[in-house]
């Protein structure tokens, strides 16, 4: 009986966290990782997600060196609807470059790489109808059977807008102001507590700067604190271009806080990356679900004391019927 009640605790958690509704009884977080759900954080919810890290790039043809530190920071907020979630994220980060030719100098730069805030809605969730796909609390095999209908993806849409001050050292010349965003996002959850992510970016739209990009994240739950992934992402513009591999795993603290890592690095020498951030995660919860009006309740507010006893008939017999198939499928 131990083993079944711990059992039922790591599956709970596993179900939350794979995202199988807007809103998770523990907190949801994109971190470690730069990929972001296909679900919203859940309405009355503010999130905050930071990160600092240190990031070396080595640039063999042009002998420079660049040694950076910088911070991920995020907030989220769910608005109105479950689907829909408002946010602004960004990047700030200060570089130490030097120039290892001859003639070595160096210089400072420092600037937001990234500042952008923008709105993402789930248009499409296969999930919806879970109680179609309620877990089964009698049989190990049949919750972690692989299920043909989980390979269709949730899928949400973003736009969003960035913003790049004047002779930003980190983006092209010339690019500087507003541009759009856009994002296609994908989410599959597995049993066993695979989640797959997949981004497709759209990103300063309209500049000289216009990158596409992709990204791949593959999370798996190892219990009900432990969290690891494994993220590609490749960049494609004029300005720059190169394919990122991340790993790292985080910890659930608590219901509502996380704590992150992951290293980031790369196969080529224009420049080459290596990257090291921690972060955490934090949400204030003011979510409540909707009041599902069943018909149960009178005007005065009383239950119909028939329909109380049918319901406490309909439930012994439901206990009954759970005992049976406990008994039955325990060792499954």
């Amino acid at each position: 009986m131990k083993f079944f009640k711990f059992y039922l605790a790591i599956f709970s958690f596993t179900v939350s966290f794979s995202g199988y509704s807007q809103y998770t009884d523990v907190i949801n977080s994109n971190r470690p990782g730069v990929s972001k759900s296909a679900f919203s954080v859940g309405t009355n919810v503010i999130q905050f997600e930071v990160g600092p890290y240190m990031l070396n790039e080595n640039h063999t043809p042009l002998n420079r060196e660049d040694k950076s530190y910088g911070v991920d920071f995020t907030a989220r907020y769910g608005l109105l609807w479950e689907p829909l979630e408002l946010n602004i994220e960004g990047t700030y980060q200060s570089t130490k470059r030097t120039f290892t030719n001859t003639v070595a100098n160096e210089e400072s730069l420092s600037n937001f790489k990234t500042l952008t805030i923008g709105a993402k809605y789930l248009v499409y969730d296969p999930y919806k109808k879970a109680g179609e796909d309620k877990p089964n609390l009698f049989s190990w095999n049949a919750n972690h059977s692989f299920k043909w209908k989980s390979l269709i993806p949730a899928v949400a849409v973003y736009v969003g807008a960035n913003y790049d001050a004047k002779d930003n050292p980190f983006t092209a010349y010339g690019v500087e102001g507003f541009s759009p965003k856009i994002m296609i996002a994908t989410q599959n959850n597995f049993t066993g507590g695979w989640v797959y992510v997949m981004n497709f970016v759209k990103d300063r739209i309209g500049t000289d700067q216009s990158d596409f990009s992709y990204i791949l994240t593959l999370t798996k739950s190892i219990n009900a604190q432990w969290v690891v992934f494994g993220e590609a992402q490749g960049i494609s513009s004029d300005f720059y271009a190169d394919n990122l591999i991340r790993f790292g795993g985080a910890y659930l603290w608590s219901r509502n806080f996380q704590l992150d890592t992951a290293l980031t690095l790369n196969t080529k020498d224009t420049p080459s990356v290596f990257g090291v951030t921690i972060g955490a995660s934090y949400r204030l919860d003011f979510h409540q679900d909707k009041e599902i009006d069943n018909g149960t309740e009178l005007g005065n507010g009383k239950k119909s004391k028939k329909k109380k006893n049918k319901n406490k008939k309909e439930s012994r017999k439901s206990n009954k019927n759970n005992r049976q198939k406990y008994e039955q499928n325990f060792d499954d």
